[in-house]
């Protein structure tokens, strides 16, 4: 009995985009875990560790005239 499997071209590039936009798409997702292990190997110091800490200004004096 011979094989009956075949892939037609437009299968092909289906398959072919879908491994293509998995393997684009893992540095978007995991991007702040590979950040993170990047700067460690370099040494670097993170940005957010160096901005100043955030603080809400005071809200203005009641005038009473609700």
């Amino acid at each position: 009995m011979p094989p009956f499997g075949y892939i037609d071209p437009g299968s092909g590039s289906l398959l072919l985009q879908a491994l293509l936009a998995a393997l684009l798409s893992i540095p978007f997702v995991f991007r702040r875990t590979i950040g993170g292990f990047w700067q460690r190997v370099r040494g670097a110091e993170r940005v957010d560790d160096q901005a100043p800490p955030k603080v809400r200004p005071p809200d203005p004096p009641h005038t009473g005239d609700n």
